[in-house]
């Protein structure tokens, strides 16, 4: 039965529909299996595989996959979109770092990774840190600017082809925390030609909103902690593939190193996944509505506010490549603040702006002041839940100096988008004065 996305999200991995059956899937509780000497056991012990992870890795499998069908995985599934895709489980682990690694490291010593200058800042660490040690060759690129990357993908692959090693490309489309767009099925095509490895990070987009795998992405990877899960109380990530030998060696690695989740974050994480188009939705729609206002209000001299940056603003440097490739824009935006600039208090004519802070304060100063006064908003590094998040990224020092120390990343969660707005129109003028106005 052909199912919309937003019907598979709910009635997928669910058991039969028998009398007396449970209508959620139960959680397994246990470690080992038992078997019977000369008889194939399919379950031996947890860390290899259990029940509880099927639902979510087959059902996050399809969605990345363009399925529309219930249809049992590891078969050809047809969208009325797409070709048939070869369809493997998914492969939960611990945390998105967990995944991130087992897909960063299906690269031999010696290999040469590919990657966005703006990035998630644990695989941004975890990349260098195996460069320092001597284990890979990095390349960072501009993922926005296709010809940069298609320049870099012909000379590191002639490089490597002398040197007889692999090369992986890294793709995060939107980036984080710049929210840059990547020409997606032009730098997958290229790197499928010349036998590059491709993997992207979906975490930002989401199944219902970009599919790689679709596109000739080799591996997907998700922070299902984000916006899969949505409520901010588990970690986990999870890698996908349609490639049976990648798929081995993932699940091998997991197996080895024991990156595996709890059988009751695996039953909460499937539980957030039903809401996640509802969710999605109302979060991209406030995100929508936020950035028009906020953009507007970074014309307004009295405010700190310098600049607004949302795929789906005209003035997005690939906002056009957004529409073309995206379902729908995200629930993440950032904005920018302003240093204090001197000799603003006196030139002010607004009668009711207040006193404006005398003393210079830098981007990042003001940016923190603006966190400080949020009431609704929480200042937090993490993202995708059903609550509105806050965060300078540059308060991390593993951020790249192109991150601006003023940049504040918001991802807004399923408030009323009045109160959302409220908050930070609130915040921006009391950083702005020392004073809230209400």
């Amino acid at each position: 039965m052909n199912q919309h996305e937003r019907t598979f999200v709910v009635s997928a991995g669910r058991g039969a529909h028998g009398p007396n059956q449970p209508v959620n899937m139960p959680v397994d509780f246990t470690s080992t299996y038992s078997y019977r000497p000369g008889v194939h056991a399919a379950m031996d012990y947890a860390r290899e595989g259990m029940p509880s992870w099927s639902p979510l890795e087959e059902l996050l499998a399809q969605l990345e996959a363009g399925t529309r069908t219930s249809h049992q995985s590891q078969g050809l599934v047809t969208t009325e979109e797409e070709h048939p895709v070869q369809v493997l489980p998914g492969l939960l682990f611990s945390s998105g770092m967990a995944a991130i690694s087992a897909v960063v490291h299906l690269l031999a010593p010696g290999s040469h990774l590919i990657m966005p200058r703006h990035s998630y800042m644990g695989f941004s660490s975890l990349a260098q840190q195996m460069a320092d040690q001597g284990l890979l060759t990095l390349h960072r690129v501009d993922i926005a600017d296709t010809e940069q990357v298609l320049s870099t993908l012909h000379d590191v692959s002639t490089l490597a082809s002398a040197q007889d090693a692999q090369v992986m490309l890294w793709v995060e489309s939107p980036t984080n925390p710049m929210l840059e767009i990547a020409d997606l099925p032009a730098l997958l095509a290229a790197a499928k030609k010349r036998g590059v490895l491709t993997a992207v990070d979906n975490t930002f987009a989401t199944p219902l909103r970009q599919r790689p795998l679709v596109q000739g992405a080799d591996v997907v990877v998700h922070s299902v902690t984000k916006f899969l899960s949505g409520h901010s109380d588990l970690i986990m990530g999870a890698a996908i593939t349609a490639d049976p030998e990648l798929h081995t060696r993932l699940h091998t690695h997991r197996t080895l190193h024991g990156a595996i989740p709890g059988p009751m974050e695996v039953f909460l994480a499937l539980r957030g996944v039903r809401t996640l188009a509802l969710r999605l939705d109302a979060s991209e729609s406030s995100a929508g509505e936020l950035a028009r206002r906020l953009d507007e209000l970074s014309r307004d001299a009295g405010l700190p506010l310098r600049k607004v940056n949302y795929p789906g603003l005209t003035s997005h440097p690939q906002h056009q490549r957004a529409a073309d490739q995206l379902g729908g824009f995200g629930a993440i935006l950032t904005i920018e603040v302003d240093a204090d600039q001197p000799g603003a208090a006196e030139q002010s004519g607004d009668p009711d702006a207040g006193e404006r802070i005398t003393s210079r304060r830098s981007e990042a100063e003001v940016a923190d002041a603006v966190l400080s006064a949020l009431a609704l908003w929480t200042p937090a590094t993490s993202l995708g839940g059903v609550e509105s998040l806050a965060e300078r990224r540059r308060r991390h020092p593993g951020e790249p100096s192109s991150v601006p120390d003023g940049l504040i990343r918001l991802s807004v969660g399923i408030e009323d988008v009045e109160d959302l707005f409220a908050d930070l129109l609130n915040a921006l003028r009391t950083a702005a004065t020392g004073e809230p106005i209400r």
